[in-house]
């Protein structure tokens, strides 16, 4: 562009003088050659002999060149210029969309001059894109001497006060083909050119939840809500967001395979609403969700509040920038984060081997989805097979017992061990439990390793490693539970290789501002050592311990947590620390009355979740025999009404089951803590109350 215009500097002065010098010699050949002058041949203006015809050809010369180059200069211009308002426009059309007032609009002359090139009334200044745009923009400037559309000027204007104070002029005045994303806006306001429509912008897609969170609680179970709890309890004004896959609002599991499977009630899968053995009713929400804060108010909010964001899952953690992205690819940042995840159900590789056909009829029962379906099978089919004696199997297997006794229903359950909660029971007591199970209609197969499942014949078969055959329509699989660790590659945490689980310190922290609490952290017990436990209301206690150190309080553990089970209303049981059949036991009995039931023990205290009703109540420390006495072997009889049973490790108590005994907890707890050596657990047993009539 500059070359063209120094070129035309250099050149004018020549071809001026030229052009008089040429003026200058014909004159003077008229003049002198009068006469001969009609004589001149034609052929010799074109040679290149001197006279007035090299002259002429060298003006000629000059003048296209010059004419040549102000063409290609102005093609270089225009097409510069269309290249930088093209990419405006881009930048303008990439920008997110502004609400703006409602306000007149005043005519385009743009548009006019697309729609209408021979409009009569180019009155209005046309903006400086307009005239560059739109194909009659070079009439238009020499029509308005007075406007001057300098590309560089439209160019070195600030953006902002053309998006959005003049939205809807920039809009109109684009060609067809460069307004494609506001073909819309266009024809909107062709068909009401007087007023804005207020879909004409459309409106910022409404936040869902916060971008930030002081307090970032992944996974929506019990752990995350005592946490969330805790945390509010210390610092009033928090503000947490709990992150959940599942549909629903923090829930306890415990009456999944309890009370619900006993309610008269039978809209009760739609309500999830139960009654306690105390005859009481409530829901397995913890808090209805008025209690919480919607997600998208949670920055707002004047005192902070809890939030929760269902159907959504975290699948990477940035541990060094303090954010964890979901599965939408939305990343949300904290300053102190905690991980709950729970676990899945684990499975059998034989029946992932099975088929499809298999597979959909098998059950791993762990949410809410799980005891909906399950209550519709137990209507819909003549037979289920439960897999598994522990905690969960025996509570299924009790509960659709019951529901047998009503209609046709088959209920089969089989495990590998010799009775009813064979890992965890002393033997007398698993055979004692297997019974009873047997009493509320379930048939017991002992001793089942599973060789091999499959379908024939429209039943599921189950062929055993002994050549026994079982025949059935439904399988669930109770065999146990597989933590959740799969942000443990992202944040880098490390996982146990022996328990499973997010390791962590006895504080339950794994980095400086990361907790781990429930069933996906393998801890630090600073009286039992390293642990992973799976039960509700060691959620509960971790949870609520890893919240108050997420407010500075740095805890360790050492509030042991306990677990229970119910085999029905009347026989339930309640144990603390570490509960192995292959550890020594003692197992101190009692006759037990009417009010030593689930049912007597919840009507006392007001809940069926006995863990929510637990206080740190003051236990007396036990006081053990002066005299050495061998520990007392249980008295083997058919009916273990209620007791104690204390489980050894190098002669010190680490684990206690209390059989029918409620409301004791704190003194169990109690002897865990003190870690002492007791010479007579008869003594320490009476601490219990159990030969109180």
């Amino acid at each position: 562009m500059w070359t063209c215009k120094n070129l035309w500097k250099k050149l004018a002065p020549l071809a001026r003088s030229s052009s008089t010098l040429c003026r200058q010699n014909a004159r003077g050949v008229v003049l002198n050659n009068e006469r001969r002058l009609p004589l001149v041949p034609q052929a010799h203006m074109s040679s290149g002999t001197p006279g007035s015809g090299g002259d002429n050809n060298l003006y000629y010369l000059l003048v296209g060149a010059t004419c040549v180059g102000g063409g290609f200069y102005a093609y270089r211009t225009i097409k510069g210029d269309k290249e930088r308002y093209q990419e405006r426009i881009n930048e303008i059309a990439s920008r997110p969309n502004k609400v703006v007032p409602e306000q007149p609009i005043t005519e385009a002359p743009g548009e006019q001059a697309a729609e209408t090139p021979q409009a009569p009334e180019p009155v209005v200044e046309p903006a400086p894109e307009e005239s560059v745009g739109t194909p009659d923009a070079g009439k238009v400037v020499e029509s308005e001497p007075s406007v001057e559309p300098s590309p560089v000027e439209v160019t070195e204007e600030p953006p902002a006060p053309v998006v959005e104070s003049e939205p809807t002029p920039v809009a109109e005045s684009l060609p067809a083909e460069t307004a494609e994303p506001q073909t819309t806006t266009e024809t909107e306001s062709a068909a009401e050119p007087a007023t804005v429509a207020p879909a004409e912008v459309p409106a910022p897609t409404p936040v869902e939840f916060p971008s930030h969170a002081p307090y970032l609680l992944i996974g929506g179970g019990t752990a995350s809500f005592a946490a969330a709890r805790s945390i509010r309890a210390r610092d009033p004004g928090a503000r947490v967001l709990i992150i959940t896959d599942e549909p629903d609002l923090p829930y306890m599991r415990p009456p999944l395979s309890k009370e619900l499977w006993f309610s008269d009630d039978p809209s009760v899968v739609d309500t999830l609403r139960f009654k306690q053995w105390n005859g009481k009713e409530r829901s397995i929400y913890f808090q209805p969700p008025s209690f919480y804060v919607s997600p998208q108010d949670l920055e707002k909010v004047e005192n902070g509040g809890v939030a929760v964001l269902t159907g959504k899952k975290v699948v990477h953690m940035d541990v060094r920038g303090n954010k964890v992205t979901l599965s939408d690819n939305t990343e949300i940042s904290y300053d102190k984060c905690l991980i709950a995840t729970g676990g899945v159900p684990r499975n059998l590789q034989v029946i992932e081997r099975a088929g499809e056909e298999v597979t959909k009829r098998t059950t791993l029962f762990r949410k809410v989805e799980d005891f909906k379906a399950l209550d519709k099978v137990s209507r819909d089919t003549k037979s289920i097979t439960i897999i598994g004696g522990g905690f969960l199997g025996s509570e299924l297997a009790c509960a659709l017992g019951r529901r047998s006794a009503d209609s046709d229903l088959e209920v089969i359950q089989m495990f590998p061990e010799k009775g009813n909660m064979g890992k965890v029971l002393p033997e007398y007591l698993s055979n004692w439990t297997t019974a009873k199970v047997k009493s509320e209609g379930v048939m017991v197969i002992t001793e089942a390793l599973v060789k091999a499942v499959s379908f024939k014949d429209g039943k599921v078969e189950i062929k055993l490693k002994d050549g026994r055959l079982v025949k059935t329509d439904h399988i669930v699989a109770a065999v146990g539970l597989e933590p959740s660790v799969e942000l443990a590659k992202s944040a880098g945490l490390e996982v146990d290789s022996d328990f499973g689980g997010f390791r962590v310190n006895a504080e339950l922290q794994a980095r400086s501002n990361i907790w781990v609490a429930g069933d996906a952290a393998c801890f630090y017990d600073i009286r039992l050592g390293r642990r992973r436990v799976e039960h509700h209301d060691h959620a509960v206690v971790s949870g609520r311990l890893a919240g108050e150190n997420m407010t500075g309080a740095n805890k360790p553990y050492w509030h042991q947590s306990m677990f229970w089970s119910d085999l029905g209303p009347d026989v339930g049981y309640e144990a603390i620390g570490i509960v192995d059949s292959s550890l020594p036991t003692v197992g101190v009995f009692a006759k037990a009355t009417a009010k030593d039931t689930p049912k007597a023990a919840t009507e006392k205290s007001g809940t069926g979740i006995r863990s929510e009703s637990e206080t740190e109540g003051t236990a007396s420390s036990p006081v053990a025999s002066s005299t050495p006495e061998p520990p007392p072997v249980p008295e083997r009889k058919d009916n273990y009404g209620k007791g104690v049973i204390f489980y050894l490790r190098d002669k010190v108590v680490v684990g206690i089951i209390l059989w029918n005994v409620f409301n004791r907890m704190p003194v169990a707890r109690k002897i865990i803590k003190d870690g002492e050596e007791h010479a007579d657990l008869n003594e320490v047993a009476k601490l219990f109350n159990i030969h109180e009539d």
